[in-house]
């Protein structure tokens, strides 16, 4: 796909965000590596819902942009770039879920979902930097070496993917994922598939379509062990739901 069209798409996965209620106001970010070396970002200071192609900034292949100013999140787009050559797009969100176990600082990292474990993986939790920054760059690229999305503590989330289409949908599994973790919770605990399962669903993913994930780094990932349950109390899953309906208008 040409600039042109990467323009048009950056534009369109920016507005579902914030239809998705991933974003708001000015939130989150979104970035694409062109097949010239150079980059597209979304620019900073800009609501996603009312995000146009000719808005959008084009970088060259060192990170300067032509014109505009790209994301104050730019830096860790970019490092992520550098640390994966297989990523073409980034997506950084909100979404309220996964944002949630963000905030309480709980990884999705037990495998509990078939659909988790073919289109995404395990996803860890970056501990808190302050956002904007190098620190904050260096721990999610970090973070993102073996995984296709990480939680940002304090913060929200990251996903990747070789193009945008598969970042962005790569963000609703996670908050879909996140959703259903909680629920989960409420009714005892998440029972995570057994190890020999998950090695079965890994297989699948090719043929659906899907880009392969990435291996876990050791025989002691919770992904590949099975794990042994979601690591969240059910009282404290009652609070953080009911918090979240409050600040929603819903209680």
């Amino acid at each position: 796909m040409g600039s042109a069209g990467s323009r048009q798409e950056l534009a369109e996965f920016g507005r579902r965000l914030h239809e998705k209620g991933f974003v708001a106001g000015t939130d989150g970010n979104l970035s694409v590596r062109l097949a010239t070396g150079g980059f597209l970002s979304t620019p900073t200071g800009l609501p996603k819902g009312e995000l146009r192609e000719e808005m959008v900034v084009e970088l060259d292949a060192a990170g300067h942009p032509a014109s505009g100013r790209p994301s104050t999140e730019w830096p860790m787009h970019r490092a992520i770039y550098e640390a994966r050559s297989d990523v073409g797009a980034v997506v950084h969100a909100h979404p309220p879920f996964a944002t949630a176990l963000a905030c309480a600082g709980h990884a999705i990292d037990r495998p509990f979902l078939s659909e988790m474990v073919i289109s995404l993986g395990p996803v860890p939790l970056v501990p808190f930097a302050l956002p904007s920054t190098q620190e904050l760059a260096a721990k999610v690229a970090e973070a993102l070496r073996e995984s296709q999305g990480a939680l940002l503590a304090n913060h929200g989330a990251v996903t990747v993917g070789p193009d945008l289409r598969t970042a962005y949908y790569r963000m609703e599994t996670l908050e879909q994922t996140a959703r259903i973790f909680l629920y989960a919770e409420l009714l005892g605990g998440g029972r995570p598939l057994p190890p020999p399962v998950v090695e079965s669903l890994k297989g699948l993913g090719a043929g659906y379509g899907l880009a392969p994930l990435p291996s876990p780094a050791c025989e002691h990932c919770p992904v590949t062990r099975g794990g042994e349950g979601f690591p969240v109390g059910r009282e404290e899953l009652v609070q953080l739901l009911a918090e979240f309906a409050r600040s929603r208008g819903n209680g």
